[in-house]
């Protein structure tokens, strides 16, 4: 998988900086507020994820009908917000599926750069910078080959990777249904961990280093920062988001206690 995120480097210092600097700090910032509270904004985590969801859904299944896709994405959101618990116990199921996939495919995952250099060559651009426009075609033209190379991916992967990857995905199942607040919390610290590193990257190859072949260079080093990421952000919402929901339970109950006095004072008055 690295070999073909190394392809996007090379690409990417030709990127218009707005395509690149603006998703890395989105990514960033939601990454650490999903890393380190997660947990203890659940429901607007789940309202957001289900609306990114049934968008997603609803741009490739219905086209590029606006209207339909916001339907979708409200309807998902809802239906986010009333099964929470299923919809966490979900996405910690995809995230384990995913990264399971990331690890045991990427020995099946031939380097793409042929494929886009011709894509590339067909734009025929002659400065040294692309546009905002010629930067997203150049994506979705590296998009469609990494599709392709992770179908191809599929199809030559041994029936023992999957069996690994379904016994990931049936633990988290059953992880979201007995052990909730620790499958929430892991799940959380992962996804903020992702985003992070993915913001980092992004924002790093707008400065023109190659964060892509450092990580290819020392996998162990990078993954054993994920996993610790993914450790700490765990352990920091397992201890501190209960306090933190515990003491805005009791600022709302001051409030309600105030508010009550008040009125009972104005009626001995």
């Amino acid at each position: 998988m690295l070999e073909i995120l190394q392809d996007f480097e090379q690409m990417a210092a030709r990127f218009s900086p707005i395509v690149l600097i603006g998703p890395g700090l989105t990514a960033v910032i939601v990454g650490l507020f999903v890393w380190l509270g997660g947990l203890g904004f659940t429901r607007a985590l789940v309202t957001v994820l289900g609306a990114v969801s049934g968008g997603i859904c609803g741009f490739f299944i219905i086209g590029r009908n606006i209207m339909a896709t916001a339907v979708l994405a409200v309807v998902a959101a809802l239906i986010a917000i009333i099964l929470q618990r299923i919809f966490i116990t979900i996405l910690a199921a995809c995230l384990a599926a995913v990264l399971g996939f990331a690890v045991l495919a990427r020995p099946y995952i031939e380097s793409s750069q042929g494929a886009i250099q011709t894509n590339q060559s067909r734009m025929s651009v002659k400065s040294s910078a692309l546009s905002v426009g010629e930067s997203v075609q150049l994506m979705k033209a590296y998009i469609i080959v990494v599709s392709d190379k992770i179908k191809q991916a599929c199809s030559q992967m041994p029936l023992y990777n999957w069996a690994i990857i379904v016994a990931l995905v049936v633990i988290s199942i059953v992880a979201g249904f007995y052990l909730w607040r620790l499958t929430s919390a892991l799940c959380c610290a992962v996804l903020g961990a992702v985003l992070i590193f993915a913001g980092m990257i992004l924002l790093l190859l707008y400065k023109g280093s190659v964060p892509i072949s450092g990580i290819y260079r020392s996998p162990s080093f990078y993954a054993a920062v994920f996993i610790t990421m993914a450790a700490f952000g765990t352990v920091e919402q397992l201890l501190l988001c209960p306090w933190l929901k515990t003491k805005a339970i009791g600022r709302k109950e001051a409030k309600k206690d105030k508010a009550a006095c008040r009125e009972h004072k104005w009626r001995t008055t």
